[in-house]
């Protein structure tokens, strides 16, 4: 035997690793509409740009008839390569080897690739397709998945994390996903759930198919466990692509800039998209899309929580992360789910060094019973926190109202905004006019020959005296009142002042957030 013996020796085993499971099972894959692991990485990643690693890991049980029996590139391709000619590292589980279960070596495969990832300040990105612990390994494949978390976990703001849902994701697999920065799902064939149908039927009695209980819909909309969701395995794939176009490769970097052309950044349609009238809804993506870059919004959980709208945008090829009250929904108003999706998102942004633009306009923090109960208070501090903690730029818009803890904790002066700007119609104050004249003129109105004209009058003397920008302007409180039209030219100005701040927050190990 030679050394071409020997090479083409290599070249056999590397072919039979990336058959993976066999032509019958790869033709299973593609029937539910699925592409296989090695097709999901070619799609992803710059032509020709993939460099595998640990192809030829094996496992080493021996129980359970697993004697002999090979499990090719253990059930899981990692390695490197780019998108957009940026290096990232991934994975892609591969259902055709053993349902994609992960043992000892398939964990092992993942940790190193992710170790490789922060070592190197490369966003990394996991394709999971997999039925979870690989049973006939025992506690050996969970302490595979313990080592996936713990990186997952001690990696979080270091490395951007994207997780791409492409299949089941049950049990302990979905943690690792839980951790990331953004999870992706595919409709119809991907599903998340710690119990399966089956254990919540025979514990609890309850019925429900597994689309219906961890579907790419429920997560999206009522979970708010993934961030984006795709009608095929392409879309979600895309998704992917434009969301790292957004983000820097680590936490040490500025987000990438691009190119734009010149242009006028006076926008005479601001006047005419948001009513005058207070209590009159509209759309904030409509005002998103008249100070931003064209097409260059990309909103994050659309489907949850939709009272509030979370985003990266371009202004100027600059990025900034984008948290908007939705008066088309609940009047704006924060609740329990809104708290928790602005938070983290906040929290993600200030991690990688993108400036954050508010724009404000809310009645407050959602009132009623469940919500008392539910938490408010300690989903509602989660926002203080997050604005507190974050030391990126901070620039905050009030656009109508700003009333009680809502005003405070939606990135105010007092908790560390750098720059606040107000349109001239804006209303600032401890609660709305109508709520504050019932109690301050409680006794002027009730005892009146005619309450509801006094009542109208001290409305109107209140929202004169206290509802509006120039007394908060004269506190300090708003640094300018602005013409809307002028509003992009403002953020254009205050993203460049604001490119180079520094910030320290006291030496800690870490705070506590109010989980």
């Amino acid at each position: 035997m030679d050394i071409y013996d020997k090479i083409n020796e290599l070249y056999d085993k590397r072919r039979e690793i990336e058959l993976g499971g066999g032509d019958d099972k790869i033709e299973k894959q593609k029937a539910k509409g699925k592409m296989t692991a090695r097709e999901r990485i070619d799609y992803l990643l710059d032509d020709g740009s993939f460099v595998e690693l640990n192809a030829f890991m094996e496992h080493r049980v021996t129980d359970f008839g697993m004697a002999g029996k090979k499990a090719p590139g253990e059930g899981v391709v990692t390695g490197f390569g780019k998108i957009n000619g940026r290096p990232v590292y991934l994975f892609a589980q591969d259902f055709t080897v053993y349902g994609g279960a992960l043992g000892e070596m398939h964990g092992k495969k993942i940790a190193a690739v992710m170790d490789l990832a922060a070592k190197n300040g490369t966003p990394f990105i996991g394709l999971n397709d997999s039925g979870g612990a690989r049973i006939q390994e025992g506690v050996a494949s969970l302490d595979g998945y313990g080592h996936v978390f713990y990186r997952n976990s001690i990696y979080s703001g270091v490395i951007p994390q994207i997780s791409v849902i492409m299949g089941p994701s049950a049990g302990g697999a979905v943690y690792s996903p839980a951790i990331t920065d953004f999870v992706v799902m595919v409709e119809k064939t991907s599903q998340m759930f710690i119990t399966g149908p089956k254990v919540i039927e025979t514990v609890t009695g309850e019925k429900i198919s597994a689309e219906d209980l961890g579907g790419a819909d429920v997560h999206n909309a009522i979970s708010g466990n993934a961030h984006l969701k795709a009608a095929t395995e392409e879309e979600a794939l895309d998704q992917v692509k434009d969301l790292v176009s957004y983000l820097p490769q680590n936490n040490n970097e500025k987000p990438p800039e691009i190119e734009v052309e010149e242009m006028d950044d006076y926008r005479p349609n601001m006047t005419d998209i948001i009513p005058f009238d207070s209590i009159r809804p509209y759309d904030v993506r409509v005002v998103i899309e008249e100070f931003v870059d064209e097409n260059s919004f990309f909103e994050i959980h659309k489907q949850f929580a939709k009272n509030i709208v979370v985003g990266f945008a371009k202004i100027k090829g600059k990025t900034v992360g984008l948290v908007c009250n939705q008066p088309k929904f609940m009047a704006g108003g924060l609740d329990i789910d809104s708290s928790d999706k602005a938070s983290r998102f906040i929290r993600f942004c200030d991690s990688f060094n993108i400036p954050l633009i508010t724009f404000e306009d809310v009645t407050g923090f959602f009132p009623g019973v469940k919500q008392e109960h539910g938490g408010i208070i300690r989903h509602g501090a989660k926002i203080l926190y997050a604005y507190s903690e974050a030391t990126v730029p901070k620039i905050t818009v009030i656009t109508r109202k700003a009333y009680g803890g809502a005003y405070v904790a939606l990135n105010s002066k007092s908790i560390g905004a750098d720059l606040v700007y107000a349109w001239p119609n804006a209303e600032i104050a401890v609660m709305g006019p109508e709520g504050a004249a019932n109690i301050i003129f409680a006794r002027e109105i009730n005892e009146s020959d005619d309450p509801e004209t006094t009542r109208k009058e001290k409305i109107d003397e209140y929202r004169e005296k206290f509802a509006n920008p120039y007394v908060a302007a004269g506190l300090g409180m708003v640094d300018d009142v602005i013409d809307p039209r002028e509003t992009r030219e403002k953020l254009v100005q205050a993203l460049d002042i604001l490119k180079d701040k520094q910030e320290e927050r006291p030496k800690k190990k870490h705070g506590n957030i109010p989980l």
